[in-house]
């Protein structure tokens, strides 16, 4: 299943309460619960002003319906194509 992480502008994330990002957390729950079991959310980071979030869906256009049906914002989107660690730096 293609991977992607979604760049969300969110003025002030880094300052959202605890009960701000269960709310969003609980908000994109709900339109992923309805969306069916091929799109997950694996994890976000949340920085000052942007939130970076990683999903599993088949494509693109779902994490962009994802986007409109919970009211976050999808500023970038991008195909995961590789991944590396420091266990890749040993020969």
């Amino acid at each position: 299943m293609p991977k992607f992480v979604i760049e969300r502008e969110i003025p002030g994330a880094g300052s959202m309460t605890a009960a701000d990002l269960q709310g969003a957390s609980a908000r994109s729950c709900s339109v992923l619960n309805a969306m069916g079991a091929e799109i997950q959310w694996i994890h976000s980071y949340v920085t000052d002003n942007k939130i970076y979030c990683v999903y599993t869906a088949p494509n693109k256009e779902m994490i962009e319906e994802h986007a409109r049906e919970s009211g976050f914002p999808a500023n970038s989107i991008s195909e995961v194509r590789a991944l590396i660690d420091p266990s890749r730096a040993a020969a």
